[in-house]
């Protein structure tokens, strides 16, 4: 250890020490053993085996089950400014390294545990940032963390004229944090007039309302995704179900689908499908309908429509290991309604974004649905969440899009 540190040292139990070891960032209360030392709620800690080994430090956190979610394995870090722009630089120059230029436009740039910045997410969109912090050791140190990161980008050629704080999240009071949303003021510089920017991605072009949006404004991790979907669009009628702000669908049409149906149950959502579309020169290709998919898809077969590719992109229907069953049943029923609709050779795009909805399960589910459908799945794809949303080997919590792509035969 390294004499110039001095922190609380928290003992922790075999398990803890355990998943420790094969990578996982989290001790939980129940784990904690002892405890010496005082620190501040959001203070460092050092994380110690049951026989007195190092085992890393993190932040500490008073009011959740996740009482530690550890920065470093290092005993020597010291966690100083230059500790921290070391690590967002890293952060940076993994998505420059893996994403090509275009793409850095609107990409996520900090993924929280799996860049090593637990409970912090930041995504570009273009020239806005649009944070959200879910850990109280992120949100004591933010104020270092946000103007060092906007250097960063501003000095790597990036436009940056915002950051704007998207705290509006109930995982917070977990940490005992309150919610909330509005701008983080940059210093000398004056508060954005606006919190809407325009994005391009895969050649689509999108509004995005950082305030407002789903979550910190736009849904990212898919965006691969909606390009494998586009290369197999060409000439097809296409049935885009929770199609949301339509960015399935838009692909599909940009990729040359004769003809794009757009689906979602909220008619905000639709409402603004239908106006990214009109933006895109696409409205004669797609049309926007609010509907339950639940009810659409049986009374579709019934009605005898021609759909010849189908894509599935639910909200999470689970977010608890409680609720499974039943998110299994859901997703059993729309994929095999959509194996009911689509002919012998169309295809099947189908995902879930929960990580409680395991791959294990998702494909035990898309194999009951082929079978009671009566179809056979012929497999074009197995896809995950795009790159800039990095899976941290160990952490099962960063591993939670499973996308697939089929013909049915």
């Amino acid at each position: 250890m390294n004499a110039q540190r001095s922190y609380p040292r928290f003992t922790v139990t075999p398990k803890a020490e355990s998943a420790i070891r094969r990578g996982h960032p989290w001790v939980y209360d129940a784990e904690i053993l002892s405890r010496e030392g005082d620190t501040e709620n959001g203070g460092y800690v050092d994380v110690i085996g049951k026989k007195g080994q190092y085992l890393g430090t993190g932040f500490l956190s008073e009011h959740s089950k996740i009482r530690v979610r550890l920065i470093s394995r290092n005993a020597n870090d010291r966690f100083d400014d230059a500790f921290w722009a070391r690590k967002l630089r890293w952060a940076w120059e993994y998505r420059k390294t893996v994403m090509d230029p275009a793409d850095l436009d609107c990409c996520r740039v900090i993924f929280g545990e799996a860049d090593a910045f637990p409970g912090l997410t930041v995504d570009k969109f273009h020239d806005l940032l649009s944070v959200q912090i879910l850990s109280v050791g992120m949100e004591r140190i933010h104020t270092r963390l946000l103007p060092a990161l906007v250097e960063l980008l501003r000095s790597d050629g990036q436009t940056i004229r915002g950051v704007y704080l998207r705290n509006d999240a109930a995982l917070r009071e977990k940490e005992g944090l309150p919610q909330g949303k509005g701008w983080f003021p940059l210093p000398g510089e004056p508060v954005p007039e606006s919190p809407i920017t325009e994005i391009t991605e895969n050649g689509v072009r999108y509004l995005v309302d950082v305030e407002n949006g789903q979550k910190t404004g736009f849904f990212l991790d898919q965006k691969y995704n909606r390009r494998a979907v586009a290369r197999l669009a060409a000439g097809r009628t296409v049935l885009d179900c929770f199609t949301h702000t339509g960015s399935f669908a838009l692909n599909a049409a940009l990729g040359g689908a004769r003809h794009v149906t757009a689906v979602d149950v909220s008619e905000s959502a639709v409402e603004m499908a239908r106006a990214n579309a009109e933006r895109n020169g696409l409205s004669g290709v797609v049309d926007c309908v609010a509907a339950n998919v639940f009810d659409l898809l049986p009374r579709l077969e019934r009605e005898g429509h021609d759909y010849d590719f189908i894509i599935l992109d639910p909200p999470a229907f689970t977010k608890s290991r409680k609720t499974v069953a039943g998110a299994m049943t859901g997703y059993k029923e729309i994929n095999y309604r959509a194996m009911r609709l689509l002919p012998r050779g169309g295809y099947l795009a189908t995902c879930s974004c929960s990580h409680f909805a395991t791959e294990e399960k998702f494909l035990a589910m898309l194999q009951s649905a082929a079978r009671d459908a009566g179809v056979q799945l012929r497999q074009i794809e197995a896809r995950q969440q795009s790159c800039d949303h990095p899976i941290l080997w160990g952490v099962e919590e960063t591993n939670y899009l499973k996308f697939y792509l089929f013909q049915v035969v």
